[in-house]
This record gives C-alpha cells, structure tokens and sequence, in this order.
C-alpha cells in the first residue's frame, strides 16, 4: 500500500494539490455567492481528498476539459477533474466514476427534430468540442449525422446560431444554460451519451492512482 508521503511527493511535492476543475458543468461545480467559494461535487471531493491527504489545495479553474488537456504538460495541475476516455488512457490514470453526467443536443425551436435518435440522419451536422469526452462517444455512436469538430462547447453554440449546423451536441445542464440566455433554441428529449467523471493523475503517478482507486470506492460506499 502506497504511503501518504509516497502519494503527496507525486501530487502535491509544494504541500499543496492544484487540482484542475472544469467550469461548463454547473452541475459539478459552480461559484456560490453566498458561500463566496466554489460548491458542487467536484470541488467537495476534492476538499475531501486534501482533507484526508491531510494537506493543502489550490482549485484551478478552467473553462472546459480541452483547456485542462491542453496544460497538462504545462505544470499547472498536479490532478484533474475530468470525464474518462479510452484515447486518454496512454496519458492519465482515472480514478472510478464519483458521478456521471448527460450529455444530449441543442436545436433551434424551429427544428422538426424531438429527440436524440431524431438527429441521426444524413446531411445533419451536429457542431460538437473537438476534446471533449462525449464528442468521442458520439463519433462512435453516430451511423448517418456527421460531426463538425470546434475548439470548445461555445465554438459549438456559435455555429449553432449562426446556422452552420443543425445541432450542437453538449453536456445537459450547460445547454438548458445555454438555452435560458439566448431565446429561439432548445434541448431535444433523452441523451446520447453519460459520461463517467474521475479524478485523473498523470500516468507515471502510480502511488496517486492507487489512492484514487481507493478513494473513489469508499466514496460510493459511504450514504
């Protein structure tokens, strides 16, 4: 079994874990006014895991995964809070899911599409973030619609508005967000793809990762 010191000397060698969190999903985390910090299921765990690490924690916010993936070399963050995917697997370890969330697709009010298996026809473009967990997922899943790759969700949203898609694919809640600030567009019914949210380490970071595995379990096993 790995010990504490062996863990903390691969991810927090300053006394501190920069733990990257992922800002599209309020559904994981989000900024409180009122308690004038970080809430949600990321940024608690997190807490949870310096708490019991028993050292400090910077959270570094970004704006999607892309931007974690993108700095992951960069010695930004030492663990991240991001989706699992089997083209992630040579560069990070991932803990087990600690929750899953939706991903399903925006369109105009004018669309005759209901639902997610409505979208799947040919000549439909579905504009979707190039990195993103569930645009992998939807490539797989896809027999007829095609994918138009962006740099990040709102890339995808602009396209939406602007008319050069059909859709935009994008995890549930930021697209009922996204759908209360800009009018005339709407999510359809049912989702295309749940996407298991981890705690990713850098794959050399084999102490972290067992700790994580751990972590995670008892996280589950507990009310």
């Amino acid at each position: 079994m790995s010990t504490r010191k062996q863990i903390l000397a691969e991810i927090a060698p300053t006394g501190a874990i920069r733990a990257a969190i992922n800002m599209s999903n309020a559904a994981l985390v989000r900024w409180d006014d009122k308690a004038g910090a970080l809430v949600g299921p990321s940024a608690q765990i997190a807490h949870k895991i310096a708490e019991q690490l028993d050292c400090g924690l910077s959270l570094i916010q970004y704006g999607s995964a892309a931007d974690i993936l993108a700095n992951a070399d960069g010695d930004e963050w030492d663990i991240a809070f991001i989706a699992s995917d089997p083209s992630r697997v040579d560069r990070f370890s991932f803990s087990p899911p600690y929750i899953s969330v939706e991903a399903t697709y925006l369109v105009p009010d004018s669309s005759s599409f209901q639902s997610v298996q409505d979208i799947d026809v040919e000549g439909v473009q579905i504009a979707s973030a190039r990195s993103a967990a569930y645009t992998k997922q939807l490539e797989r899943i896809l027999q007829r619609a095609s994918v138009s790759h962006t740099d990040s969700p709102a890339t995808a949203i602009n396209l939406l508005v602007e008319s050069r898609c059909t859709a935009a694919a994008g995890l549930t809640e930021y697209l009922i967000q996204t759908s209360e600030r800009i009018s005339g567009f709407r999510l359809v019914e049912g989702t295309f793809s749940q996407i298991p949210q981890t705690i990713a380490v850098h794959k050399r970071f084999v102490h972290a990762s067992a700790f994580f595995a751990d972590f995670v379990r008892d996280l589950t096993l507990c009310p």
